[in-house]
């Protein structure tokens, strides 16, 4: 049974801001070659972090939102640790989409 799942990559660009479209176009497809089915992609651009941790004061966060077996969040995770340009990684699962719209405040009341 596949799930639903969001990955929040933080991308290493330092210094190579107009590469991250291909970087996120690579890792689109690293996903999709292990099975994954995306759902939605949203770049959410360079943002800096709130204390510095590392050798990095800042990144570029792309947030990938996709289906897939429980199984591949560990193999994903093992290969992107490998990966220099992802900085940090961070996977959630979500609950199902459902297709029925959400209610509205004055209707709940």
């Amino acid at each position: 049974m596949k799930n639903r799942y969001e990955a929040l990559l933080v991308l290493d660009t330092q210094g190579r801001d107009d590469t991250v479209k291909d970087v996120v176009e690579r890792l689109e497809a690293e996903f999709t070659k292990e099975g994954a089915e995306i759902e939605q992609v949203q770049k959410m651009d360079r943002r800096p972090f709130s204390y510095a941790a590392g050798k990095l004061d800042a990144g570029f966060y792309v947030n990938f939102i996709f289906h897939a077996d429980s199984q591949l969040i560990t193999k994903l995770r093992s290969k992107f640790k490998l990966d220099p340009e992802i900085y940090r990684q961070s996977y959630q699962k979500l609950r199902p989409k459902t297709d029925r719209p959400a209610k509205k405040l004055a209707e709940a009341k």
